[in-house]
């Protein structure tokens, strides 16, 4: 059975140097993710702040933490004075929430707005309608302290890889959509935060630059 080292040189293998990996560290222990910072990894990322802020303190001071799931506007004052990016906006009122809170935390916080590409009721995202509504009323520069850098969305829990590929296919053209339309002058918009453990070489396929892994490094999930 490989160990947590060996799995994460395997993948790095597999992954083009021009994209970044997120280790998904939900349920994972700090001796785990410690395994993987002495592999020399440094972007994690967590589904609950909960779960991050337990983790954090115990942890090296260098790591780039990422919110990768659905985040209530409540929760953002605890991460907004160290988080490194929140890949998962999904409405204007948590945009300028985020914005608000990192102008008193003295930052520009990295954000991707999520697109919903699934057919699943249950998964959170704008509609590019909804996206493109809100970039025409707000544009990004009304956002002083956010840094708008991309898009990321997730696919169908489905064995059905044409569907994905048809989805992450979707979510390459929405970002060229708004970047065109939106962020034509915005060289910091050039992230696509797709693909997971099941489905990352489709995505890289379709133009991913930021891919989010946990079971392929780390095994089965801990329940």
């Amino acid at each position: 059975m490989k160990n947590i080292t060996d799995s994460y040189n395997t993948l790095k293998e597999e992954i083009p140097q021009t994209v970044k990996l997120v280790a998904v560290t939900k349920t994972r222990t700090t001796d785990e993710i410690m395994e993987l910072y002495r592999a020399g990894h440094r972007i994690f990322g967590e589904n609950r702040v909960q779960e991050l802020l337990s983790k954090k303190d115990k942890l090296p001071a260098d790591i780039e933490w990422h919110i990768i799931g659905h985040l209530q506007t409540n929760k953002i004052r605890s991460v907004a004075p160290f988080i490194g990016m929140i890949e998962s906006v999904d409405s204007y009122r948590l945009l300028k929430t985020i914005n608000d809170e990192a102008a008193k935390a003295g930052r520009i916080i990295r954000c991707l707005l999520q697109i919903h590409i699934a057919d699943e009721e249950s998964k959170f995202g704008f509609t590019m309608q909804e996206l493109g509504d809100m970039l025409r009323d707000n544009r990004p520069g009304d956002f002083k302290n956010v840094a708008i850098c991309g898009v990321m969305g997730m696919a169908t829990f489905t064995d059905n890889i044409e569907k994905v590929a048809s989805e992450f296919a979707f979510l390459k053209k929405s970002f060229s959509i708004i970047k065109e339309r939106y962020m034509n002058n915005d060289e910091v918009f050039s992230e696509i935060s797709m693909g997971m453990s099941g489905d990352f070489k489709t995505a890289i396929e379709q133009g991913s630059t930021m891919v989010r892994i946990g079971s392929l490094i780390f095994g089965e999930r801990n329940r």
